[in-house]
């Protein structure tokens, strides 16, 4: 396996795990397939392209198999946060160790920039696995949003968490 930051030449692919991550679980991204089912590559190469968002993704045999983003703020009252969104991994790649190398590289970066002091991440509440490895990264859960997303007519909860760097 092999971890490194994507760039617009990777927005293809980055779209292709992208659509099959908000298919497969709609309920872990604030994102929903229908919305983005409609962007071109370009979309994909802008989100790749700023200087203050990080994507990194995990390779197995030169294919894209996980991903994770770190945005960082720019505001400056708020330049010591950055936040971990996009957290993905392939089904079959789950329980391999890509998600916490994923999450590695992005708390080593995070650390790499001056600023950076706290790192936040929402994560569906009912969602254990995700929990676990956050939880063994170091992060905190500091509090619920109630009904933070709502998928029809289900609503789902999701935690709150930090990780001081």
């Amino acid at each position: 396996m092999k971890i490194r930051q994507l760039s617009a030449t990777d927005a293809v692919d980055y779209r292709d795990v992208r659509l099959e991550a908000l298919k497969n679980n709609p309920e872990a991204f604030s994102s929903s397939f229908e919305e983005e089912l409609e962007y071109g590559s370009e979309v994909y190469e802008g989100r790749l392209s700023h200087e203050h968002i990080y994507t990194f993704g995990a390779f197995v045999e030169n294919r894209l198999v996980g991903t994770v983003t770190l945005i960082c703020e720019t505001k400056k009252k708020i330049k010591h946060r950055a936040t971990v969104v996009a957290m993905y991994v392939l089904p079959e790649q789950r329980k391999s160790g890509v998600g916490k190398a994923l999450m590695n590289e992005a708390i080593t970066k995070a650390k790499e920039l001056k600023d950076i002091e706290q790192i936040y991440l929402a994560v569906t509440a009912n969602n254990e696995p995700a929990k676990r490895l956050y939880n063994s990264l170091g992060f905190d859960t500091y509090g619920v949003d109630k009904n933070g997303l709502k998928i029809g007519d289900a609503y789902f909860d999701e935690d709150l968490m930090v990780l001081t760097v």
